[in-house]
């Protein structure tokens, strides 16, 4: 019995080793939980916090940024937010779903909601690519319809 529990741990390292999703599921928790994160800083308006999560020059494909990839800086980040946070005091965002793809990215589908000064109150669901590398986001690709319904 004594030798039968010291080849046992020897297998299990060996497969544990060897085994490359159990290496992909420690990258994707963690990753899922970096993106937790961000949304509780978004959540709390914590602004600067948000925007440490964000390599110094992240990558960003964003309706209201314009076309194409647009490079932000942290501080970018932080006045964008704040700017948004002006129109919208109450801004919110709800995660519907978190989809781990691969080892860096994590796609995020969440809706967003908050109340202009005038009253008036949206709610925009929003999906985000966020690739993640060293512990930061390098990349923040979202989409949403940015278009007005013709009425």
């Amino acid at each position: 019995m004594k030798q039968i529990i010291p080849a046992l741990l020897v297998v299990f390292t060996i497969y544990s080793c060897n085994n490359p999703k159990a290496n992909i599921t420690v990258t994707t928790t963690d990753n899922e939980k970096l993106v937790k994160e961000y949304f509780d800083h978004f959540n709390h308006h914590h602004w600067d916090m948000m925007a440490g999560m964000y390599t110094e020059n992240a990558d960003f494909k964003d309706p209201s940024l314009g076309q194409g990839i647009v490079k932000q800086s942290r501080q970018q980040v932080v006045n964008k937010y704040s700017e948004l946070n002006k129109v919208f005091p109450d801004i919110h965002d709800s995660i519907v779903n978190i989809y781990p793809s691969g080892e860096k990215n994590v796609i995020v589908e969440f809706v967003s909601t908050g109340t202009a000064p005038d009253g008036s109150k949206f709610e925009l669901p929003i999906c985000t690519i966020f690739t993640i590398e060293n512990g930061l986001i390098s990349k923040d690709f979202t989409y949403y319809d940015n278009f007005e319904d013709a009425e």
